[in-house]
């Protein structure tokens, strides 16, 4: 694989990764489980199936790539999850992810030194960082949440994560 920037190379192998892991996490879970939070706290799976597909939106963006999502507003400006709200199903996520997962992948590929290295403003939070900084902390809260969604099949009776 040939990237603009080198920095980019490690980056896509787990992207690629990750990109086939989130449906097999999703696999054969019922959009009412996915909502459970078995009297925990936690972030269901209905939430951290559409953030991450939100995230992949947003990291799109910030490499200059305009793509919406059908459910930003439930994620919208790093909304955590609400009590009460019934989001949307695992298909629709689904149906996005697969929308702007080569649409990402080519930008990353095309992804400049110069691109990676500019700032991303925050003024609302008091924070800025650049892209590349974005880039790498997207990839590892990928394997995080899809590690998240995939112990959630446990709990809630199904069977392991299938890698294969």
């Amino acid at each position: 694989m040939e990237t603009v920037s080198n920095r980019m190379l490690g980056i896509l192998s787990l992207y690629d990764l990750q990109t086939g892991f989130y449906p097999k996490a999703l696999f054969g879970l019922s959009d009412s489980d996915a909502h459970k939070r078995l009297d925990t706290a936690a972030n269901h799976v209905a939430w951290l199936a559409g953030s991450l597909v939100q995230q992949r939106f947003d990291l799109a963006h910030f490499l200059k790539v305009e793509k919406k999502s059908s459910i930003g507003e439930f994620f919208q400006k790093n909304q955590g999850i609400k009590d009460g709200v019934t989001y949307p199903s695992l298909d629709v996520y689904q149906k996005d992810w697969e929308v702007i997962t080569p649409v990402l992948r080519e930008a990353l590929i095309k992804a400049s030194d110069e691109q990676l290295n500019s700032i991303l403003d925050f003024p609302e939070m008091k924070m800025s960082f650049p892209v590349w900084d974005m880039v790498t902390f997207s990839i590892y809260r990928e394997a995080n949440c899809i590690g998240q969604i995939a112990l959630w099949r446990r709990l809630l009776g199904y069977p392991a994560m299938s890698y294969m």
